[in-house]
């Protein structure tokens, strides 16, 4: 399960309808308990494909060190990567399971005409995405 604070949720969703049309991304830090991971903070980070961001995305590798930083710095971790699906579902890719690593939480949200809809995160079990549920907490 991925656990997140709604307004660490609703940053996360600002930032992605900014980035819309393209795909917009970033790095989610926190704690993992068993199957629960509880994000603690986000980075937001630069979609550097340019060629096709209404459908790609690849995070800056620099926001990257910079999450890990922090996340060293604060005693948690890097727990998942988030972006969004402008006018599609949140449905992972083939693309997206293709470039994903183990041991992380992908939540996609989908941004319909700029405003955020639906969202679903995925887990990679081997070599393919199992939907993990959300649960999106106030607090």
């Amino acid at each position: 399960m991925l656990r997140v604070q709604n307004e660490l949720f609703a940053q996360m969703t600002r930032w992605l309808e900014r980035a819309y049309p393209g795909e917009g991304c970033g790095l989610m830090l926190g704690t993992t308990d068993g199957e629960t991971r509880t994000v603690a903070a986000i980075v937001e980070a630069a979609n550097l494909n340019t060629e096709r961001a209404a459908d790609r995305f690849e995070l800056d590798p620099a926001a990257f060190l910079e999450a890990d930083e922090i996340a060293r710095a604060e005693g948690i971790d890097v727990i998942g990567i988030f972006h969004s699906h402008p006018d599609c579902p949140p449905q992972a890719s083939q693309f997206d399971q293709e470039r994903a690593w183990a041991g992380y939480s992908y939540l996609i949200v989908s941004v319909v005409e700029g405003a955020s809809a639906t969202h679903q995160s995925w887990v990679l079990d081997g070599e393919r995405f199992i939907e993990e549920p959300v649960e999106v907490v106030h607090g």
